[in-house]
């Protein structure tokens, strides 16, 4: 096996090595349910994808689970819709 002639600097193995580093994930809101998802991804937390329903996230689940779990999604919906963006005039009430 051959052996390198010279070595490698400190700063070339720094900048091979800066393309390692772990990126930031993009993060968008479910509309429907205001959860967190990636892009492109079916929300695991109400199974909608587009705004249209994809997967019946209540399927497998006994009564008693469906029912708890489905209370959880209204709420969750309704504080999603009543959830707004902070608009210049809020945020200079805010401030005073």
């Amino acid at each position: 096996m051959p052996i390198p002639k010279q070595r490698h600097t400190k700063s070339r193995r720094n900048r091979r090595r800066s393309h390692h580093a772990l990126k930031l994930l993009s993060m968008g809101k479910c509309p429907k349910c205001g959860q967190e998802i990636m892009p492109h991804q079916v929300c695991k937390n109400c199974g909608t994808y587009q705004g249209r329903q994809v997967i019946d996230v209540l399927k497998k689940l006994t009564k008693k689970e469906q029912k708890k779990r489905k209370k959880e999604l209204a709420e969750q919906e309704e504080q999603a819709k009543t959830e707004k963006p902070l608009d210049a005039a809020e945020l200079s009430k805010n401030n005073k």
